[in-house]
């Protein structure tokens, strides 16, 4: 069979489809999201903050990203 993504837009609506497959005996998994390095997003919060602190941060032509 193929799979099934359902894409709950809250709580009550994910625990009603976990209760439905269990009930079904249909298994499943869930994915809490991609998991980031702490690293990267230290440094993407500090660009962040430097921007609203009107910091200069960098800049990058976007003609010029696939050259």
């Amino acid at each position: 069979m193929e799979p099934v993504i359902m894409h709950p837009k809250n709580k009550q609506q994910l625990n009603a489809l976990k209760a439905v497959a269990k009930a079904l005996n249909v298994t499943f998994e869930t994915d809490k999201g991609v998991k980031y390095d702490p690293a990267f997003v230290a440094e993407v919060l500090a660009g962040e903050k430097a921007g609203k602190e009107g910091k200069k941060g960098l800049r990058v032509d976007v003609e010029n990203l696939w050259k």
